[in-house]
């Protein structure tokens, strides 16, 4: 009896086991995990500048981006409806004469002249004073008024034609806004329609207030200024090309890097080498002035704006971060030494006008004392000079420029303002007395002060 419940008791545990196996379902533990959320593609953001996909599947075109400058584009000829507008204002300033050496006499004193339109003017190749470019811009035609002051000045260049540079070398003064800047380009306009060759720099303070490159050379140990002495080079080819062609140098030129340049070569190809290497302009132009000044057949004029800035202390700085003087820097010594006479033109002439524009650039009390011009502050025996500036102001003469305007010389100035309709109001005595009553006479004030605030509201 217990034989047979033990069979089958181990038959019902066998049924019971071939149910229960390992791949049975009812006893698989298996542990889920949350699937992770799939993120959203990012939508890409094309610019319009580049290609991208349209919404509709196709090529996105690129976009072209075109600068609008509306503030310095022309208005349409449909909004010109006002008579300040009408065309005649410019042939009105083109019937006046042109500046001409002939024309330059005692009788067009207080007449205004047009200055020659071309492409090689100075003025345009060389620049001008801030305030000067701004007068030209605002005229339909560039044009001066002939002063007796500019006749007195043509006389002095006449009389410098064949005589060196160190025995003319001329200093415009005068109170601000006399005209100093316009007598200078009158007499750069003169020496080059009389055949002169001419070096202008309009703005002199850019020689020394850290505007441009410098580095030190070791040979002259000074600081060298290459990127201006290359734009002067080109400035000077370009008004006085046509003069140069017959001019070849009289000394071998010995440059660096290269091989020197023979007796006999043009000095066109000798302006080219600065040209062409940069590095080299503050020797090439250094050589040029040497050549100029042997040779006699053109005489030579060197015209310097802001001519106070060559001895005013310069805001270049040296590696120890301490000022490095005026005649330290390669472009001012050059100007310097020939303004003083150290090195001369065999012909020709060098003229310069003060500025008081610029109040950080102030004539130094060095000049002060050689052009016998009142000092601006405290001065005397106990105040220290600098040694070098005073060799560098040695022969410097003064001419002073009238501090007023002459009733012919305003009256002339007011009719070029008024043709050239600046002014809305119609012309009369009264205007004009009023205005240049207001100027004092005064050359700069009476154009800015005077006539030109009455445009402004």
């Amino acid at each position: 009896m217990s034989t047979i419940s033990t069979v089958c008791c181990r038959r019902a545990s066998r049924s019971l086991a071939a149910q229960i196996t390992p791949s049975s379902s009812a006893w698989t533990q298996t542990r889920g995990y949350a699937a992770p959320k799939k993120s959203a593609p990012a939508k890409k953001i094309t610019s319009p500048g580049f290609k991208g996909k349209r919404p509709d599947g196709g090529e996105r075109t690129p976009m072209k981006r075109e600068k609008k400058l509306s503030a310095f584009q022309p208005m349409p000829a449909g909004q010109l409806m006002q008579p300040i507008f009408e065309g005649n204002r410019v042939d009105q300033l083109q019937q006046l004469q042109t500046f001409h050496p002939e024309v330059l006499t005692d009788a067009m004193e207080g007449q205004a002249l047009k200055f020659p339109h071309n492409d090689k003017d100075p003025f345009r190749i060389f620049g001008l004073p801030r305030k000067m470019l701004v007068e030209f811009r605002l005229l339909s035609t560039p044009c001066s008024v002939i002063r007796g002051v500019t006749i007195d000045v043509v006389n002095k260049v006449d009389a410098a034609n064949n005589l060196p540079s160190s025995e003319t070398r001329l200093v415009f003064t005068g109170t601000p806004g006399c005209g100093k800047s316009f007598l200078l380009l009158q007499a750069l306009q003169y020496c080059l329609s009389s055949d002169w060759l001419v070096f202008y720099i309009p703005r002199a303070i850019n020689l020394v207030n850290s505007t441009t490159t410098y580095a030190y050379d070791m040979r002259t140990q000074t600081y060298l200024q290459p990127v201006f002495a290359f734009q002067t080079l080109q400035r000077f080819l370009t008004v006085n090309e046509a003069k140069l062609t017959s001019l070849f140098s009289q000394q071998e030129v010995e440059l660096e890097r290269r091989p020197a340049l023979p007796v006999g070569t043009p000095l066109i190809d000798l302006i080219n080498v600065g040209i062409r290497d940069q590095t080299l302009a503050p020797s090439v132009l250094s050589a040029l002035l040497e050549e100029l000044g042997r040779q006699k057949t053109h005489p030579v004029l060197l015209a310097i704006d802001d001519f106070q800035a060559l001895y005013c202390k310069s805001t270049y700085r040296d590696p120890h971060f301490s000022a490095i003087k005026s005649y330290h820097l390669s472009m001012p010594r050059l100007l310097l030494e020939y303004a003083s006479g150290q090195k001369s033109f065999a012909r020709g002439a060098v003229l310069g006008a003060l500025s008081t524009s610029d109040t950080t650039f102030k004539v130094p009390l060095e000049l002060r004392e050689a052009l016998n011009i009142p000092s601006d502050r405290p001065a005397g025996p106990y105040i220290k000079r600098s040694a070098e500036l005073l060799e560098y102001t040695k022969g410097l003469q003064r001419l002073v420029v009238p501090d007023n305007l002459s009733i012919d010389e305003a009256a002339s100035v007011f009719d070029v303002w008024m043709k050239d309709k600046a002014v809305p109001s119609t012309a009369n005595d009264e205007l004009f007395l009023a205005k240049y009553s207001e100027a004092s006479g005064n050359a700069r004030n009476f154009v800015w002060k005077g006539l030109l605030s009455s445009l402004c509201p």
